[in-house]
């Protein structure tokens, strides 16, 4: 009986700690998508003002006979051509896909995750049957992990403050009686 109540224990601080890993991987993989988004966004903007600053210079120069504008215009088409180039070989809406396919996946374990630590805290679960389903969840977040884009440091301390400091995975009682059903309420 001693040796089984050490194992649940000893089980039970791995499910934690591999608990605490994907909390942290989940995060990060959403704080990238929402980094490269706003990237993505700054460049459709930036695309969207040079096309309009060179239609702009061509319609003075074709209406006005400004060759200043011409100039100008010559020079915006060069840096949107350039622009343009270096941006087809990265594919941020791909890439940001990825991210949130990722992070859902990760969701999705995490949850399982923490339902496992519930059904063991709970005493519902024989240390076989515990063994059993972290092997399975090994085997999602290894496979998870494998079709994940890598994470940049950026997006981990966003996921640290997000984590650490806006507890962004914390509920007050109160707040989580103010999703439920009166019945369901703490305080009932």
């Amino acid at each position: 009986m001693e040796t089984d109540s050490l194992t649940k224990e000893v089980l039970e601080a791995q499910l934690r700690e591999n608990y605490g890993k994907i909390v942290y991987s989940h995060k990060t993989q959403e704080k990238c998508a929402d980094i490269l988004t706003r990237r993505n966004n700054c460049i459709k903007n930036i695309q969207i003002i040079l096309a309009a600053l060179i239609t702009t210079g061509l319609l003075v120069r074709v209406f006005k006979g400004e060759e200043w504008a011409l100039i100008i215009s010559t020079i915006l088409s060069a840096i949107q051509f350039g622009f343009t180039s270096f941006l087809k070989e990265y594919n941020l809406g791909e890439t940001i896909q990825k991210h949130s396919t990722a992070a859902l996946e990760l969701f999705d374990i995490r949850e399982k995750y923490l339902s496992l630590l519930t059904d063991l805290k709970a005493g519902l679960l024989t240390p076989e049957s515990i063994i059993e389903k972290r092997n399975e969840l090994l085997d999602d977040l290894s496979k998870t992990y494998k079709g994940s884009p890598r994470t940049f440091s950026k997006a981990y301390t966003q996921a640290q403050q997000a984590l650490q400091i806006n507890e962004e995975l914390t509920f007050s009682d109160s707040e989580i009686d103010k999703f439920l059903p009166l019945k369901l309420r703490k305080d009932n």
